[in-house]
């Protein structure tokens, strides 16, 4: 993923678009500028149904000590990530689709 992204749309474009339901967690501000650590909107399964929640943007993996790995766990290879021992067990276990309006690099 890139090290920004624009997510402005509201949560019930997002859901409307995945055909999920839209479980209101917190009230995420829009934004141009969505850095890591930020919360976003994100589509993940709950219970065995898609749904369209809030999380915080990053990776923490389960054996990290410090949770501020996650602002720098945002990019992964595809190439990689199956065996990374950081990417690993959420590449296979725990994904989810991130919406976004756009993206871009500094």
């Amino acid at each position: 993923m890139c090290g920004r992204f624009v997510q402005v749309e509201k949560p019930e474009f997002y859901a409307e678009h995945f055909s999920t339901e839209f479980v209101r967690t917190e009230t995420i501000t829009p934004s141009f500028n969505v850095a890591p650590t930020m919360p976003v909107y994100a589509v993940a399964e709950h219970e065995g149904t898609r749904v369209l929640t809030s999380f915080r943007w990053g990776l923490v993996p389960f054996w990290a000590k410090d949770i501020k790995i996650g602002s720098r766990a945002i990019n992964a290879r595809v190439e990689s990530a199956p065996d990374k021992p950081i990417f690993r067990d959420s590449f296979r276990e725990r994904r989810c689709i991130v919406p976004l309006d756009g993206f871009y690099e500094w």
